[in-house]
């Protein structure tokens, strides 16, 4: 059964966290190349997308040049137009992954995008706050109405039912019989098998446990931010990180043993970091700077990854 009352949301996404935002992608998902086409034209001129000359320097049509900039904002790969700090340590062509080729900056960007301050109201209700996993399109759509009123805004539902499309086109890979067309062309972000089509093309269902192109720098570097963002000590409980809304757990969809294997793997390189047992709850333990250590994990993975590359 789906559950569709949602009283409860106030006390767990504050506008600090969640941004009541709505159908700003213009209909379309994120294509592949977008991110670095919008990233690489903002380090030239942060004002590119109100230019008159945006369409022709991203050779795309205006709607898209909004539905770019919108991506590339709600990613935080640009901050208010400016390329972030994360937006050149991913893209920046000296950066970890320039193109985005290796699936483990999918699920980085997957993450960042969830993360607070997130401007994709409707991704972050669908992965931290919706209740089935085994649901149709219009499932999603009541369980969001509710969301929708609980915040208070006028939201019409046209641009829920837009939203809901863009999620399912975003993350779910299509089968088409017909010539494939530009709605109808495969996000990126199908890679991640996340969420998949269940005994036929109306139900959906996430795909829970353990993901094999999901690195655990990705899932441990994701812990270590969720953990300082929701507490000042250095331990945090693993129910915590599984099942609160905004948790790793949540975006990624893994189960306690996913995390836990992530965190002990890693730890084998970072003994900073380490696993507890207390009264029977495990919990995650670090010792360092999280938001350093964070950086220095992925940056480890990045390195190793280049140096496999280019064997």
């Amino acid at each position: 059964m789906i559950q569709t009352s949602f009283s409860f949301i106030e006390n767990i996404t504050p506008s600090t966290l969640v941004n009541p935002v709505f159908a700003r992608h213009e209909t379309f998902h994120p294509r592949f190349g977008w991110l670095k086409k919008g990233f690489d034209a903002a380090i030239e001129n942060p004002e590119i997308f109100l230019d008159d000359e945006a369409t022709v320097r991203l050779g795309v049509g205006k709607n898209m040049v909004r539905s770019i900039r919108y991506w590339c904002n709600a990613f935080k790969v640009l901050d208010n137009d400016n390329p972030s700090k994360f937006g050149e340590r991913l893209l920046d062509n000296k950066g970890w992954d320039s193109f985005c080729e290796d699936p483990a900056s999918l699920w980085l960007l997957h993450w960042n995008l969830l993360k607070p301050p997130c401007n994709a109201a409707a991704w972050y209700f669908v992965f931290h706050l919706f209740q089935g996993n085994d649901f149709t399109q219009n499932d999603l759509f009541l369980a969001l109405c509710d969301y929708r009123d609980s915040l208070g805004g006028k939201i019409a539902d046209s641009s829920l039912e837009k939203d809901i499309t863009c999620i399912l086109r975003m993350y779910v890979e299509q089968s088409s019989k017909d010539k494939p067309s530009e709605d109808t062309l495969d996000c990126p972000f199908t890679e991640l098998g996340i969420l998949h089509t269940a005994a036929d093309t109306k139900h959906f269902t996430f795909r829970i446990g353990e993901k094999n192109n999901l690195p655990p720098e990705i899932v441990v570097a994701a812990c270590l931010e969720y953990a300082v963002r929701v507490g000042d000590q250095k331990t945090i409980a693993m129910p915590r990180l599984l099942y609160d809304p905004g948790s790793p757990g949540m975006a990624f969809k893994l189960i306690e043993g996913d995390v836990c294997d992530a965190i002990e793997r890693v730890s084998r390189h970072f003994n900073s970091l380490f696993l507890s047992d207390t009264a029977g709850i495990i919990q995650f333990s670090f010792t360092a700077d999280p938001w350093q250590l964070a950086t220095d994990i992925l940056e480890h993975y990045y390195h190793n990854r280049g140096n496999r590359t280019s064997k």
